[in-house]
Parts: structure tokens; sequence; C-alpha cells
């Protein structure tokens, strides 16, 4: 890998940029303030009020609507981290990265990695108070691997099942077409029940938490599941609403007031203005990679030049110090700290601050005076708002236009992720799954979640070896030259793992970070009052 000099000396402009940023987000909070939000958003029927009110029951801030509640189909992160409390899987992930049987008692692996044997815990329960059969882990199974309908699999690892065969009523085996070192780690997707017509209406799961009901745009409660099999570590909560609130000063307002008591992924800016009196903040990752992710579809980005001078361009540095008061984690690929085993720090410094070389990259590709683009981002997400507005001041001094487009989150999901209509774009990319491949896969050029349109031959052919390593250092050999592939071919403008600022109110405890974008509420816990 070549080596780059690092550009040394103070910026000369950091003030500048603070004070834009400042004036900047004034404006946004100024136009987006919602005075009357504590009387009409946060307004209730009277039942909702009394359930609200029960002993232990929390309040949780998130910043998007869930695009679907059944865990087969979820696509955004934010959605899964919900999802996480209601369904469970044969396995499910813990706090340090392993594997724990779930509505599985036990595992085992062939030593061909291509049978695995299920026993299946006895007297795990559906929310419905249904006994979880092997024929209702069967149906999940196959339904995942599309056999249930003969269609394509809704998650694409999948593919790889063979057969799904019941030994007996606590028995079940999977036959895989290959062997694959990885697939433990999608076992941790929802068993749901066999027959349910509508699962992203009325969601069954086995997991600590039941849906109560659902108002879209608004809030989603959940109710503690007495029947969860699981008893031991578990907290006291009753009740959980979900509120989905997009605005900061209105987030900011219901954790001091006591209205919210807990939320997650907050801005340092956002905790500034958090009575500390009144809550407690914790610190960890949002293990997920912040990018300005590119359109290869678009003519602009099909030269590599013009693609790392946007690399080139920007000083990641600058963007934490600016955003986030340093917090958080320089990256430079699709590949975030928590997955140690794959990361590589060294890619964080492939591309240095070096404006010039960026001009003259651009002027090699015939854009001696730059060039304008557009970066799309969600409106709800300020911490990609924050990062898009110090983008837009440093890509100027290289001679790049840009300008920021702001779309509600449905907006995005359907115009950027799904039919590609947008330049670049700001967001985090997370591992839905416990997994290095979950970063990487979607970068393939067949696969549906390339929402970048990228296309790299060398790269599908590495991840073709990856898939059939047989030994988990073949495997990581072949996922780190993927993850070199990515950089030196400036595929996005890699930044940062966002900093979680986790805020919680004083009257709980017992906040578990993970390795993954979930929320875990299972351990969560309100302090009895002497």
């Amino acid at each position: 890998m070549r080596e780059h000099e690092k550009e040394i000396g103070m910026n000369k402009t950091k003030w500048f940029f603070g004070l834009f940023l400042l004036i900047a987000l004034s404006v946004y909070f100024g136009d987006t303030i919602k005075e009357s939000w504590f009387t009409t958003s946060l307004s209730c029927s009277n039942k909702e009020k009394e359930m609200t009110t029960t002993k232990n029951s929390i309040v949780v801030a998130i910043s998007q609507e869930l695009d679907s509640l059944d865990p087969h189909k979820s696509v955004a992160a934010g959605t899964k981290e919900v999802l996480f409390n209601i369904y469970e899987g044969l396995v499910k992930p813990d706090p340090f990265g392993n594997f724990q049987d779930a509505v599985a008692k036990s595992h085992t692996i062939s030593e061909n990695g291509k049978i695995y044997t299920f026993l299946l815990r006895e007297g795990v329960k559906f929310h419905n108070g249904a006994y979880v059969t092997a024929e209702d882990v069967k149906y999940s199974i196959e339904r995942c691997a599309g056999i249930t309908d003969g269609g394509t699999p809704l998650i694409p690892a999948f593919f790889n099942v063979k057969k799904v065969k019941i030994i007996n009523e606590n028995k079940i085996v999977l036959i895989l077409k290959q062997p694959d070192l990885e697939f433990l780690s999608y076992l941790t997707v929802g068993i749901v029940p066999k027959g349910q017509t509508d699962y992203s209406k009325h969601p069954i799961g086995t997991g600590p938490f039941a849906f109560v009901s659902r108002v879209p745009q608004d809030y989603i409660q959940l109710k503690r599941f007495d029947g969860y099999w699981k008893k031991e570590n578990q907290g006291n909560l009753e009740l959980v609403t979900y509120r989905i609130i997009t605005d900061s000063s209105a987030l900011v307002n219901g954790l001091n007031s006591g209205v919210i008591q807990m939320a997650t992924r907050m801005t340092v800016h956002e905790v500034q203005n958090v009575n500390l009196n009144v809550c407690n903040r914790l610190e960890g990752q949002s293990n997920l990679v912040q990018a300005l992710y590119l359109n290869h579809n678009k003519p602009l980005f099909h030269q590599k030049e013009i693609r790392q001078a946007l690399c080139y361009g920007i000083d990641r540095k600058e963007i934490l110090d600016l955003t986030a008061k340093g917090k958080g984690t320089v990256i430079g690929s699709s590949m975030f700290p928590s997955f140690q085993a794959y990361y590589m720090e060294e890619l964080s410094n492939f591309y240095s601050y070096q404006p010039k070389r960026a001009k003259e990259l651009l002027a090699k590709v015939g854009f001696p005076q730059g060039f304008s683009m557009t970066i799309t981002v969600p409106a709800n997400y300020q911490k990609h708002i924050d990062v898009a507005l110090v983008l837009v001041e440093q890509l100027k001094k290289i001679g790049i236009n840009a300008s920021i487009e702001l779309i509600e989150w449905e907006r995005w999901l359907q115009d950027v992720y799904t039919d590609g209509k947008y330049e670049a774009t700001v967001v985090g990319v997370d591992a839905p799954y416990l997994n290095a491949r979950s970063m990487l896969e979607r970068f393939i050029s067949t696969d549906a979640r390339n929402f970048i349109h990228y296309r790299n031959s060398e790269y599908d052919t590495y991840f073709q070896k990856a898939r059939a390593s047989k030994t988990k250092e073949e495997q990581k050999k072949w996922y780190q030259k993927m993850q070199i592939c990515l950089t030196e071919d400036a595929a996005n403008v890699y930044i940062q793992d966002i900093s979680n600022q986790v805020i919680l109110n004083k009257q709980y405890g017992g906040y578990v970070f993970y390795p993954l974008y979930v929320q875990d509420l299972s351990t969560i816990y309100k302090i009895e009052k002497e």
C-alpha cells in the first residue's frame, strides 16, 4: 500500500468553520423548533396515558419511523434496534460479540461446515401465548430463504440453505449448499409463528417485550412479556414507549423535563444542553460507517480521480473537532473498530488532507475550476446534517460547490436507497448481523443493497474467495483485501464511526453497549426509591 505524507500545521480557517457551523445549526434549529411539541406530539389517548404512568415505564426517543415490523424485511438500522427487543433467533448476540443460544438451547456444526443441528429450548413462548414448535422454526428459516414461496431469499445469505429437516419436536437440522463460516450469525434473525398473515402490522416474537400499539410518525409501544423464557439478568421495565422525535430542541427539552427518559446517538452539541443533574451521560461507539456515499451510476463519479480528489479534499479530524469535539473514530473503509478481527486502522490515514493534490487530480480529468454537486441528507439525523455542513465548506477550498438537500427519512429510503435518485449522501451504514460480511457484501456488483451502484470485478472476486474460505484466517485475508480495494478505489469518502452519546434519566440504570447498532431494553431497570 502506498504511503501519503500528512499535512502538518495549524488550520487557519478552523474558527470560521466553527462560526459557520454554529450559525447554520442555529438557523436549522430555529426553523424546526416546534413550540407546541409537548401539547401535540406527546398528547395521547386516555388508555395510553394510563399505560405510560405504569410504575416501571420508560419513554425512549428515536429519530426515525420504522420501515417495517417484519424482522425478515426490515432494512433500516433504526428499525432493527427496536425489533431487537421483540424478536429472537435460534441464537442471539451478547454485549461481548459472542452468540448465545436463545430459541435453541444448544447447537452443533458439522466438521464440513454444512450441517447445523439445533436442539430447541423447551417452553419458549410467542407473545400470543403459543409455544414455539419445530414447524415455526422451519417456516421462519424457509421464509428467509425464499423456499416457502419459491421466491428470492428475503435475506441474501439464506440462499445457501438447501434444506430444513425436522428430526423430532425438539430437534431441527439445517443443511447448507456450501460451507459458510459465518452462517450462525444470520441465525439471530427472528423466529415467527407459522401461518401469521401480516408480520409488518402485528409482530409476534419471543423476545423480552411484546408489541402493544403503533401510531406511524408518532410512537410504538411495547410491554414486558411475562412469559419470556429468560428470567435472569432482566430489568424491571413493564412498558416501553418509543417516541419518534426529529427535532433536536424538542428532544433536549423532553429529556430535561423528564418527559423522555432515554435517548441514544445524540450529538455532542445536543448533550451540551442536557441537564446532567437530571440525566446521566454514557459514551460508546455507534458501530456504523459514516461516509459521503457516492452514486457510481452518475457519470461524474465514474472517474477514480474525482473520487480520490474528494477524499483528499476533506479534513476528517476537523470534521470530528467541529461536530463532536473530537469524539468518534476516523475510519478509511467500510468497517468499524468493534469488528476487531477485521478492522484495519491503517486505512484511516490512506487519504490525508491534501487540498493541493485534490485540485491537481481535478485538473487532470478536466475540472480545473471544480464542479457542482448535491449532497442529499435525511433531515431526521442531525449528526449527518452537521457533517454535511462542514463538508460543504471544506470542498469549496478545492473548487467543488456542494449544496445540501434535506429530505424526510421515508423519502430517503425510496429516492436514495431504492431508486438511486441522488448524487451523494451522508449517512451511516451498519452491520445488521454480527459479521464482517454484512459490512462488505452490500458493495458487490449484484447485491440488491448496493445503493451506491459500485461495480468492481476484483472486489467481487475477493468476496467469492472470502465466502469459500475454509478457515477464519483465510477469510480475514480476503475481507481485508476488500477493504483495501474500497479505499484505494475511493468507492466512498469514508469519515468516521460516530461516537454514541447516550442520555439516561438518573431514575434508571442498566444500559449496556453492544458491538452492533441495537438497544437492549431488557437490561434497563428503574431504580427503586427507598
